[in-house]
């Protein structure tokens, strides 16, 4: 083994999973027509691989919907309300929820944009492994082998799986989920002895969470689990990836003492990972697979120093293995796809075909002893001066005083207490995703495609004012997407064509790339935002994606600090805002639901961060009069390590993500002397059930026990761009009937 891959993007090259999946939820295609489509694109993928001239082919990195779900799914840690089902219609019910049986929460991956379905355990938990024999990475390795592949399963780590749960809500007080490694390792080994009887030779076991601080208990529980897994009798050779980061001296050192045979580690995002092996006297007798191209970025590898970063590596390990940082997941299939790129942009890419030859050009080069390939000089970013200088004299990003800005605000505003709004976006339909299309293909006019955008913002305005909400949102009918939306109209961004890239379940993004210097030359939003104002007497929010989203969603430059690049995209947004008040819109939200992706999963290095992106929002949003409401929208993260950074960024108004979290950040905000508006979302609009008012009622009763009602706004969890129109309908009449019921008991 001279090369290898730690994954693969599964969603197909023209996302053939994310349409055959909604067809499936939507009764258009049966459970048959899904396994087929899932089947097609794992074989595709291992013979794309294997024909690439990799040396080692992953498996069981395909999913449905995510792999931890899958881990969950493979030890039947299931949950009691999901036991009626079974099959497909269980596993999505567990992602999704079904009307009467809630979803189990979603968070993000680390500090990536791709999202998991958060394991739910109690002390009643007992694992097996579900399907025996048929279970997923045995079955899955078998089809690999009858195509003639030999592919190395890659299975979620028995301690990260256990340090991503969280305790069912019925765990008595104390419970810690890895309270339950003795019985999730009995389970592992089953399936080690299980996969080494099915002729399978290496296991890829992911332990990114060793790149976080890890206290004593659990780096004693890694050394105990793969003590265990090591003395088996009969298993495959055992791979422990790390990847994010840099892995922690303690665990490092037990993992060297351990019976694995291979570690693969980091050198994109973890440079410090060569000093760590360098502290514990590398690996002697071990493979180290060293992730030198990056998997997380669409940047070419610099050949050189990938090589020369391994030959630094070579007398600290038995052997050494070409790979990727991580798995490929997270960047594009293939450039060659996108035709239309500026060349000069194009040259500086590699999406993930290109990574794997990157991959497999460094392994060749190492193992022939020959000189790398001279390499094309990519094009330099551009700079754009003014931009610069403008940034250099801005001084005082502060806000005026809290308590005068919330009495300005509730009288220039007129609000009821426990006012209601949404997030932002309404049901993408395909009507509207039509007249977008036509228009990219020259197949109507732009004031065709102004009046067909311009007739839904007007059917949006109405539907909200006759369901009663207070304040409202234009529905962002324009936009295809929160970032691309505004990359497309800012210098210094690129955006693709099929540069498509998996959230979650059949959610795909298109990030776009941003290059160089980032400025506004034009207004963005605000002919949208004043049309939806001109149609009603209410007030309606005008929609911004704030600057670190901008940046955590997209693929950024590496060629200067993020804290820079932050800045320049808060001066155009800065710009935008500006425009916004003076063309009379009253309150502006600036969502930041990336805040906590960003956050470095070293404690060490969490201040800086939350230094630069705390001051490149407030940079955005300070130039506003106190008259003028800023909202921002967080969801989908764990907010708990940054709840003084929210505070900090200083919205009057903070939306947050809180139906499947049970409203546990409200009370975690108050008892961090938060004292703004907050918004906890009180429906779960990433499931399709319809929630109905008393349970929001008691969402909102809960959330009453720690903030007053002046200051409590009632909004679902995010934006309802995913959703139809009838549940939107149903459940938006349920949020108005709930907060109107609270509202009088609270108001008299």
């Amino acid at each position: 083994m001279n090369t290898t891959i730690l994954g693969y993007p599964r969603i197909g090259a023209r996302r053939e999973l994310k349409f055959a999946t909604e067809d499936y939820w939507a009764g258009r295609a049966d459970a048959d027509a899904l396994l087929k489509t899932g089947a097609e694109l794992r074989a595709a993928v291992w013979n794309e691989l294997r024909d690439a001239g990799l040396d080692a082919v992953p498996s069981n990195t395909f999913s449905f919907y995510d792999q931890v779900l899958d881990t969950s799914v493979l030890v039947d840690a299931v949950p009691d309300r999901y036991r009626d089902l079974t099959g497909l219609d269980r596993y999505f019910a567990m992602a999704r929820g079904v009307q009467d049986v809630p979803p189990l929460e979603m968070t993000k991956w680390f500090d990536t944009n791709y999202h998991y379905i958060v394991p739910e355990l109690g002390p009643d938990t007992r694992f097996r492994l579900a399907d025996g024999a048929d279970a997923k990475p045995l079955a899955e390795y078998r089809e690999a082998e009858a195509l003639g592949i030999e592919t190395r399963p890659v299975l979620v780590g028995p301690l990260t799986y256990l340090l991503l749960a969280k305790p069912a809500p019925d765990a008595p007080e104390g419970f810690r989920p890895l309270d339950l490694l003795d019985g999730l390792i009995d389970v592992y080994a089953e399936l080690l002895e299980r996969l080494a009887g099915s002729g399978t030779a290496w296991v890829q076991l992911d332990e990114p969470a060793l790149v976080a601080d890890r206290t004593e208990e659990e780096i004693d529980a890694l050394a105990r689990a793969y003590t265990r897994l090591g003395r088996l009798t009969s298993r495959p050779r055992l791979m422990v990836a790390t990847y994010f980061g840099t892995i922690g001296t303690a665990a490092l050192q037990r993992l060297s003492r351990s019976r694995v045979e291979a570690v693969a580690l980091d050198f994109v995002a973890g440079p410090g990972n060569l000093d760590a092996l360098a502290s514990v006297g590398g690996l002697p007798r071990k493979t180290l697979v060293a992730g030198v191209v990056d998997g997380r970025n669409v940047w070419r590898t610099d050949q050189r120093r990938a090589r020369a970063t391994c030959a630094s590596l070579l007398g600290l390990v038995d052997q050494l293995v070409v790979g990727t940082s991580c798995s490929l997941l997270h960047v594009p299939i293939d450039l060659d796809a996108e035709t239309a790129l500026d060349p000069d942009v194009r040259g500086r890419l590699a999406f993930a075909r290109q990574k794997v030859t990157e991959v497999i050009a460094v392994g060749r080069a190492l193992k022939e002893e020959v000189p790398a390939a001279p390499e094309p000089l990519a094009a330099a970013a551009g700079i754009d001066r003014a931009v610069r200088e403008r940034l250099d004299s801005i001084g005082d990003v502060e806000r005026g005083d809290r308590a005068a800005r919330f009495a300005a605000q509730r009288a220039a505003l007129g609000l009821p207490d426990l006012a209601t709004t949404t997030i932002g976006s309404f049901p993408q339909t395909p009507e509207i995703r039509r007249a977008r299309a036509d228009r990219r293909a020259g197949r109507s006019t732009a004031a065709e495609y102004e009046r067909a955008m311009k007739d839904e913002i007007a059917r949006v305005i109405a539907l909200q004012e006759e369901l009663g909400l207070d304040v409202l949102v234009h529905g962002e009918p324009e936009r295809n997407d929160m970032v691309q939306y505004f990359a497309e109209q800012l210098d210094g961004y690129a955006a693709t064509e099929h540069g498509w890239v998996q959230s979650y379940g059949s959610r795909c993004v298109r990030p776009p790339i941003l290059h160089s210097d980032v400025a506004r030359p034009r207004p963005m939003t605000v002919e949208w935002a004043t049309y939806a104002q001109s149609l009603t007497s209410r007030p309606v929010k005008g929609m911004l994606t704030g600057p670190v989203t901008m940046l955590a969603w997209s693929f950024v430059r590496d060629d200067q600090p993020l804290a820079e690049t932050a800045r320049q995209v808060a001066l155009a947004l800065r710009d935008e805002i500006a425009d916004l008040e003076a063309a009379g819109i009253r309150i502006i939200q600036v969502d930041e639901p990336a805040l906590r992706e960003l956050l470095p999963l070293r404690d060490a290095d969490r201040a800086a961060y939350l230094d630069w992106a705390v001051g490149a929002f407030r940079l955005a949003t300070s130039g506003v009069a106190d008259t003028t409401q800023i909202h921002t929208h967080m969801c989908y993260s764990e907010f708990g390590e940054i709840i003084g950074a929210i505070g900090a960024l200083d919205a009057d108004v903070t939306s947050v993500e809180a139906a499947r979290s049970h409203m546990e950040l409200v009370g975690d905000l108050r008892a961090a002397g938060y004292a703004n508006g907050i918004g906890p979302g009180v429906w779960d609009i990433h499931s399709p059930r319809v929630p109905a008012a008393a349970e929001m009622e008691e969402n909102l009763r809960r959330a009453l026990r720690a903030v007053e009602p002046a200051r409590l706004w009632v909004n679902p969890d995010c934006g309802l761009k995913t959703r139809g129109y009838r549940e939107t309908e149903a459940s938006l009449r349920n949020l108005v009937a709930a907060a109107r019921r609270v509202r009088a008991d609270v108001t008299g």
